[in-house]
């Protein structure tokens, strides 16, 4: 039986025992400056974003909320502790203003980990963290009041547009852009068309204004992780719906936002697909 040495790469290709240290040590590094800076970023905005969802989480026709419900007090950026703090409450009467405490936090901890954990390149990445930022607050009123407002909405798909766009200048290649463009503009299309054809049973309007970064974002990495995203938050709907049906805490005539279910599966697919 003939004895041969170790497994050596052909002239010109790169040796595997290199290529398997390289992957080691960036395992050991651990995640890029990139990631992390986008990760604290995130985290440096939570009182911004909890101001957003505190402001628009009215119902549609109403005034933006600019204070305590209860005492009146200015709600706002000059003066944001306690109320734009974790605990949410009014620095006056300690009363309870926007979403409950935490709820904004543990998302934004939840944005983190995502982004560290999809580490996509810096361009898609920036349009990751910007549509977090955006979509963060708008599913927290739509939880609240059912309603995706037009200023969180539609400068999240502006902004995802935008950056994929810049970060398809940066290698070159407009196939991934104009995929993501492509996507955004049919899903939109068809969450438009629901509300027009079946009304309230349908999608709201809302629902399509997000779809337009939505559809961008996982169309960017394929029309399969599109279809993946919807899949996942078709069934994660589904699912929440049969639950509260079994409950008794809803009926079948009972309305669910979307824009929660949407956020899930576009994290959801981009996690086990990138």
């Amino acid at each position: 039986m003939a004895l041969t040495g170790p497994p050596t790469s052909a002239p010109g290709q790169p040796d595997p025992t290199d290529r398997r240290e390289s992957r080691a040590r960036s395992v050991r590094r651990g995640p890029g400056p990139d990631r992390l800076s986008a990760g604290l970023a995130i985290v440096a905005v939570s009182p911004l974003l909890r101001l957003a969802a505190l402001r628009h989480a009215v119902p549609s026709g109403t005034a933006n909320r600019t204070g305590c419900d209860a005492c009146g007090a200015a709600i706002g950026l000059p003066r944001p502790w306690p109320a734009l703090g974790p605990a949410g409450r009014c620095g006056r009467c300690g009363a309870r203003v926007g979403p409950p405490a935490g709820t904004v936090e543990l998302t934004v901890l939840g944005a983190v980990v995502l982004l560290v954990l999809v580490g996509p390149p810096v361009g898609p990445l920036s349009a990751l963290a910007w549509w977090l930022g955006w979509t963060i607050p708008a599913v927290i009123v739509d939880l609240a009041v059912h309603r995706l407002p037009d200023r969180l909405t539609l400068p999240a798909a502006t902004g995802t547009w935008l950056l994929l766009g810049l970060a398809a200048l940066g290698d070159a290649t407009p196939g991934p852009w104009l995929r993501a463009v492509a996507a955004g503009t049919v899903l939109a299309l068809l969450f438009a068309t629901s509300t027009l054809l079946l009304g309230r049973r349908g999608f709201g309007l809302g629902d399509a204004k997000l779809a337009l970064s939505v559809g961008a974002l996982l169309g960017w990495y394929g029309w399969p992780v599109l279809l993946l995203g919807m899949l996942l938050a078709f069934a994660l709907s589904a699912l929440v719906s049969v639950g509260l049906l079994a409950a008794r805490r809803a009926r079948w005539s009972t309305h669910l936002p979307f824009g929660p279910f949407l956020l899930l599966g576009t994290t959801a697919a981009l996690l086990l697909t990138t």
